[in-house]
Formats: structure tokens, sequence, C-alpha cells
């Protein structure tokens, strides 16, 4: 589940900041982010973090914010799959609503420029440098045909043994829902494989390609595809920074929700 646990953060962050809204389900009030197109069918690991915040709420009821536990399980999913570690501040509150317009609008897309890309994350306080960095986490996890196969079967910046591999398992048409590992060498183990694949044309969506294709990224990406600890450092370091988009804290923001799904009922709260 790591990768997966490491892309809620990512989708939470992106969307009104670092708040929990992505694991909330959707209500009489608001329509959640679960449904939105990036997170459609491919966001997991909800029951994962329902678990970690039940023995939370057992051991100390009412402390640690689901907003918490998203930035400490990505950081571990990281820890545990080989990645660097870093310290996670903790203190954010969560949220009592969701953006399904937000999550539609404000998250990266698989079909971005290197113009967009850099925009989005600058659009999040994150510098170009973030951006290169934190698309690093593509050396783990599985990406779903339908956001390839643009890439693969119409784009010239690819190699072409590698297209046609991929297109073994992601037809021209059918087969939307069929995986493959973002990072074809080692897709379970968090390394700067990624940099290393972008290199020889071999990233798997056209947003990773646009990290090593003529432009202002190319340097990073030779950089961190020969030193793999400049790329742990500066990927913990962006990570830091990530986690640090628009918490809410303090008393008159947000609450600690009992369950991540949903926000305490403001009838439960003691109005002063």
């Amino acid at each position: 589940m790591g990768a997966s646990l490491l892309r809620l953060h990512f989708h939470d962050c992106f969307v009104n900041g670092c708040d929990g809204s992505i694991l909330l389900d959707d209500s009489a009030n608001f329509t959640g982010e679960k449904t939105a197109g990036p997170n459609n069918n491919s966001v997991r690991g909800f029951d994962v973090i329902d678990t970690i915040k039940t023995q939370l709420e057992a051991a100390c009821t009412g402390i640690v914010s689901c907003a918490d536990i998203l930035a400490t399980a990505a950081r571990d999913s990281v820890v545990q799959l080989g990645g660097p570690t870093w310290r996670v501040q903790l203190g954010r509150r969560d949220s009592r609503s969701a953006s399904l317009s937000g999550a539609n609008s404000q998250i990266p897309a698989f079909t971005s420029s290197l113009s967009a890309l850099i925009s989005s994350f600058s659009n999040n306080g994150l510098s170009t440098k973030d951006m290169i960095a934190l698309s690093g986490a593509h050396t783990i996890g599985q990406a779903g045909c339908t956001t390839f196969r643009t890439h693969i079967y119409s784009e010239t910046n690819i190699n072409s043994a590698f297209a046609t591999s991929v297109k073994a398992n992601c037809p021209s048409t059918g087969g939307d829902n069929n995986l493959s590992p973002l990072d074809v060498q080692s897709s379970t183990v968090f390394d700067n494989q990624y940099y290393i694949n972008l290199k020889s044309q071999k990233g798997l969506l056209h947003s990773d390609q646009e990290l090593f294709n003529g432009g202002s990224a190319d340097s990073q990406v030779t950089t961190y595809s020969t030193n793999r600890n400049t790329f742990f450092t500066d990927f913990a370091a962006a990570m830091v920074n990530m986690g640090n988009i628009s918490p809410l804290t303090g008393t008159n923001a947000g609450e600690v929700r009992k369950n991540c799904r949903k926000p305490k009922l403001l009838s439960n709260k003691v109005m002063h």
C-alpha cells in the first residue's frame, strides 16, 4: 500500500492544504473528493487510515488528526520501501468539508506539460526543485492504462521497445483498468531508478517524460539519476514543504475527527 498511502497525502495537500479532506465521504452538506477525476477508482488506502485512527483513538482520544496520520503514513511508507526518512511536523487539524471542484482542478494531471507542472506546484508554494524531487515518488506504484495510453501510442519521446512492452498490457482500446508500474525496473523499491528511466525515455506518463525532454528540468533529472543520496535529501525536504501547505492550526480552525470519513457533528460540540 506504500505508493497509495503516499499518493493520498499528496492529493490531500494539493486541495485546500493538508487537512484530511480527501478522506471525507460524501454527506448531505457536501460532495467529497473521492469521486473527482484524479481520485475516482484510483485512490485507495482509506481502510488502512481507518485502522490507524481506531488504534490511535483507543490509545489517546481526540489528539491525532487524520491529516497528521496521512503525513506520517506517507513518510513511513517511503521508509518501508527503502527511501529516506524525515521528521514529520505535526499539529494539523482536520477540515469539516471537502472540495470536489478543487480536487478536479488543483491536482496535476498526467497530461501536464512541464510549464503546467511548475505552475501547479508553484501555486502551492513549492519550487520547481521540489516538483522534480516529488515526482520521484513515481519510483513506486502503478498507473492505469487510460493515464498513459496516449503517451505509448501517439507520442515520439518514448523508447520504442519500452512502448511496445507496455502496449502488451494496455491495448489501444479496452483494458482501461490494466495497471503498469510507473518504474518498470523496481516498482516496489524507493530508489532513484525513476530518473534513470527518464534519461532513456522510459517515463510511463506524459507528465513524467516532460521532466526530461530538452527543457529546464533536464539537469536536475540527470543529477538524481547519478546521485541517489542527493535525490533522497531533496525528496525529504520537499515532503516537509508539501506537508506544510495551508495547514489548519489552532482551536479556531478545523477539528480532530473521531472518524476520518466524516466530520464531527456540530451538535456534539460544546458552544461557548
